[in-house]
């Protein structure tokens, strides 16, 4: 197994850390792994994204110009990144700011209202989890109990009273995900 993903949006939607929470649950299950953030100097609203690798081999480099699965969160990001997923890869969308649908017909593609979830369950900053939980049930490479122990490393000591609805965030994920394209 080697997964190399793109995961692209706003500053402040929890970009980065999404990749650092997938790549300490792939420690916790003993695969190599390599994160590598990007970011503009505005931070919280610039664009930000970071490439993930989770493999079981090891990995000759964290740089990457396409990409099995491709998470965006905003248009610009779908703009940038849609191009660079791989023939049969998997493209996966929030459907908040997103204008103009995928254009690929060679590529998995699922959509997720991640941010619409996240205000029903009372907690913008689980949104993020939520993508989280979707792209683990198109992509179940890690378990759930790896990614809640990533999950352990990245977010602050003080916050850790949230885990258990980080957790519920990521379940909850994995229900609404839709796919609007799949490849056979």
């Amino acid at each position: 197994m080697n997964e190399e993903i793109v995961i692209a949006g706003f500053g402040g939607q929890g970009v980065l850390s999404m990749g650092q929470i997938l790549c300490y649950g792939g420690v916790m299950q003993n695969k190599e792994v390599s994160w590598f953030p990007s970011y503009g100097p505005e931070m919280r609203g610039g664009t930000a994204n970071c490439t993930a690798i989770i493999s079981d081999e090891k990995i000759s480099s964290p740089i990457l110009n396409t990409y099995d699965t491709a998470i965006v969160l905003n248009q610009p990001s779908m703009d940038k990144f849609e191009d660079g997923i791989k023939p049969g890869g998997m493209l996966i969308y929030e459907i908040n700011g997103i204008t103009r649908k995928p254009k690929r017909d060679d590529i998995n593609i699922c959509q997720i209202a991640a941010y619409d979830e996240s205000i029903k369950m009372k907690n913008t900053k689980i949104f993020n989890m939520i993508v989280i939980g979707g792209f683990l049930k198109v992509k179940p490479i890690l378990e759930i109990e790896n990614v809640i122990k990533g999950l352990e490393k990245v977010l602050p000591e003080r916050y850790h009273d949230l885990i258990p609805l980080n957790e519920e965030a990521i379940r909850r994920g994995k229900e609404i995900i839709s796919y609007g394209h799949k490849l056979n």
